[in-house]
């Protein structure tokens, strides 16, 4: 039996409904995954791209236009950073602590170890 117009809109309709049901479940571990990496990472909204890194001496990932090779620069405008890791890590001593800079104390490196030279 061929479908009219009317059942074919009323499928269509239950699909949209059915595909935003699977899209918000997928989108909630997707957003659960994201905010477990901020946390264990301790990325910043400059770090992902958001909002100005100007001021706040973060590590801004830019990606080479040439190779895809992404390169690190330091915010300029904050000047240099006061602390800093063997791993490239900084951290402008203001605002809350990264985890890089925590899992070094608990290591037993001391704040004083850390500032930049």
């Amino acid at each position: 039996m061929a479908k009219t117009y009317l059942q074919v809109q009323k499928q269509i309709e239950q699909l949209q409904k059915e595909a935003e049901q699977l899209r918000n479940k997928e989108a909630s571990g997707v957003l659960s995954r994201i905010k477990e990496a901020i946390a264990v990472y301790g990325f910043t909204a400059a770090d992902l791209g958001f909002g100005s890194s100007t001021g706040r001496g973060a590590v801004v990932k830019e990606a080479t236009a040439k190779k895809g090779r992404k390169t690190k620069k330091l915010a300029a405008a904050s000047g240099a950073p006061k602390f800093k890791d063997d791993q490239g890590n900084v951290w402008s001593g203001r605002g809350p602590r990264p985890v890089w800079f925590k899992a070094a104390l608990e290591a037993g490196k001391s704040a004083e170890e850390l500032l930049a030279k």
